[in-house]
């Protein structure tokens, strides 16, 4: 039997599922909204007393960090590098100039006062000192961190890895999946893929998987405000500091991880459909489903392995 337990955490719907052959839920799955809760105390850039918010304004000062933060730096360090530097959590500057300085909840719908400010390359984090002896790390006067989706991988992984024990599970953090395997008969999990700005009207695409993978959509037509009269979304191309302008609205990646997978996704739609797609095919782990603006569907070569049941 599955059992789901939904819940809301770092600002998006949170959904895990155990397969245990049980009528009983095993007693972990109620730990896991507390263990979001936790990451949250660390990671979240909108709590200002986290301790990711603390590094945020000890600039220059090399500081100790907690095991959880290392962790997801050290995975944000792997999808900058993965992805050719467009995706990186030094973003967090960019991301309050655009107005996306409160969580997502306190934002939606609203029109922001215009602020004019120049599009500028976004640092990388070479520019970041850290000692691993001591798990530490120091910010340069300037450059602040937002984890953002790559936390999201990162949580969904660690779920995985708890509670793969006590069945078969599969974490969604929001559109970042990680699943440890098959339902236990066998059975592959099914994830859909939604047509975008049609959340409540079914799927557009069902995804099945018999293995253990990780799965991330990426899209613009969540996460979107205005600031003046312009349209913002929260996928920031640190090739200048603004949100991406691409006609990909959603990109769906399948990949070892999750967090590769939500790297991925990132990196394509910042591509574009061309250059993402050959990005993507050089990279024979990986496969994609993307969807254009104007309601096109393109698929990747390896995609179609899970596609057809």
């Amino acid at each position: 039997m599955v059992h789901r337990l939904s819940f809301r955490a770092m600002g998006t719907e949170m959904l895990v599922c155990i397969d245990n052959n049980s009528d009983h839920a095993p007693l972990e799955l109620d730990d896991v909204p507390a263990w979001f809760e936790e990451w949250e105390q660390v990671l979240s850039r909108f709590r200002l007393n986290s301790e990711l918010s603390e590094l945020n304004r000890a600039s220059n000062q090399l500081r100790s960090v907690s095991e959880t933060l290392w962790q997801v730096f050290q995975s944000a360090l792997h999808a900058e590098k993965f992805t050719g530097g467009l995706v990186t959590p030094t973003i967090a500057q960019a991301m309050i100039k655009v107005g996306y300085d409160r969580d997502f909840q306190l934002l939606a719908g609203k029109t922001l006062n215009h602020a004019m400010f120049e599009p500028a390359p976004i640092s990388s984090l070479a520019l970041v000192a850290w000692n691993e002896s001591a798990h530490a790390l120091c910010l340069p006067e300037g450059v602040q961190l937002d984890f953002g989706g790559v936390a999201k991988g990162w949580a969904a992984e660690q779920v995985v890895q708890r509670l793969k024990h006590a069945g078969s599970v599969l974490m969604n953090c929001g559109g970042d999946i990680a699943m440890s395997g098959p339902l236990l008969n066998g059975n592959p999990w099914e994830i859909g893929v939604f047509k975008p700005f049609e959340r409540s009207g079914g799927y557009l695409k069902m995804l099945y998987f018999h293995h253990n993978c990780g799965v991330a959509t990426s899209a613009t037509d969540r996460r979107r405000w205005k600031q003046g009269n312009q349209l913002r979304h929260h996928i920031i191309d640190p090739r200048n500091g603004f949100p991406s302008v691409t006609e990909i609205v959603s990109a769906t990646v399948v990949a070892s991880t999750a967090i590769e997978a939500e790297a991925a996704a990132k990196s394509i739609l910042m591509r574009g459909s061309v250059d993402g797609l050959d990005w993507l095919e050089s990279n024979p782990d990986l496969a994609a489903l993307l969807i254009l603006e104007d309601g096109q569907i393109l698929y990747s070569n390896r995609i179609h392995e899970y596609l057809q049941e």
